[in-house]
């Protein structure tokens, strides 16, 4: 089995010297295991056996499970700065990633559902219970502000300012903005805190700011949340599969169907290039074209 000292003081380099936050380390502490796991399964000794043609038989295994391009993308630039690490570490002389193409980024749209599916979906929870609340507050806050899962779970009572309208949020990068959130997401968010989360806090093992909830009274997680979405669309009758995700980019595209600026929905999707955010003008670039071919009598 090859060594696993490098490995394991990557991981700290990530995590102290880069400041990386901890779901990106253990991203990259994924992908890496896998590539070790497929070292191991081939009997590699060392880190200096590794060269080009194995990297190419590692990532066409990728494929031959049939991962994502996109995960396999980001698997790729796992392992290329792990490698750049290793060669500036010490433990090896030549970097074999640098002989190896990087795969082409797939060209498919990231999914979004209508504005009537969105409605459909904020019917769905059961808002006569304290969860059913608590899922129509998220549902709300999610669309209202385009946030991301981890974002939305790592809310706290500091981070909103419902009188200003206001959420703040520190995303990738730590990188702190301030979101608006309209009167629906404020009001739904209002009654959750001042109903349904005393009930669930009372439930709880100790105080916590978070501010969405279990039924336990703890954190909600990222699978907590992607679960009650994925049945509450069912419940709705949607028959898209629905992620937290899907929010995220029906709420940018929504924006700039209706006359959003780019730069502004850059900045409030937290975005570090605008070149990110253009793929939103290409969904409504392609959305246009089906409305028109739907709809136009000569089309």
């Amino acid at each position: 089995m090859i060594n696993r000292e490098p490995f394991d003081d990557y991981l700290v380099f990530l995590k102290i010297e880069k400041g990386l936050s901890v779901n990106t380390v253990s991203s990259y502490r994924r992908d890496i295991e896998q590539y070790i796991s497929y070292l191991d399964g081939n009997e590699i000794q060392s880190w200096k056996e590794i060269d080009r043609y194995l990297l190419l038989a590692f990532f066409s295994d990728q494929k031959k499970m049939l991962k994502a391009d996109n995960t396999i993308i980001r698997m790729f630039s796992s392992i290329r700065k792990f490698h750049q690490y290793l060669k500036q570490e010490g433990y090896t002389q030549e970097d074999p990633m640098l002989y190896v193409k990087t795969p082409k980024k797939a060209d498919a749209l990231p999914k979004i559902v209508s504005m009537q599916q969105i409605d459909q979906l904020l019917q769905a929870p059961d808002t006569t219970k304290p969860l059913g609340i608590r899922d129509r507050a998220i549902l709300e806050v999610m669309y209202a502000t385009g946030l991301r899962i981890t974002e939305l779970i790592e809310l706290t009572t500091n981070d909103i300012h419902l009188s200003m309208k206001l959420i703040q949020i520190v995303g990738k990068g730590n990188k702190e903005r301030l979101i608006p959130i309209g009167d629906m997401g404020c009001k739904w968010l209002d009654y959750y805190m001042t109903t349904s989360r005393p009930k669930l806090l009372e439930k709880a093992k100790q105080e916590t700011a978070v501010i969405f909830l279990n039924s336990r009274g703890s954190p909600l997680s990222r699978q907590g949340v992607w679960k009650n979405i994925k049945k509450l669309a069912l419940k709705a009758g949607l028959k898209k599969s629905i992620t937290p995700h899907t929010l995220r980019h029906s709420f940018a595209t929504h924006l700039l169907e209706n006359g959003a600026d780019l730069r502004v929905v850059q900045e409030l999707l937290g975005h570090a290039n605008v070149s990110t955010t253009q793929i939103y003008t290409h969904i409504t670039k392609h959305r246009l074209k089906d409305v028109y071919t739907t709809y136009h009598p000569r089309a």
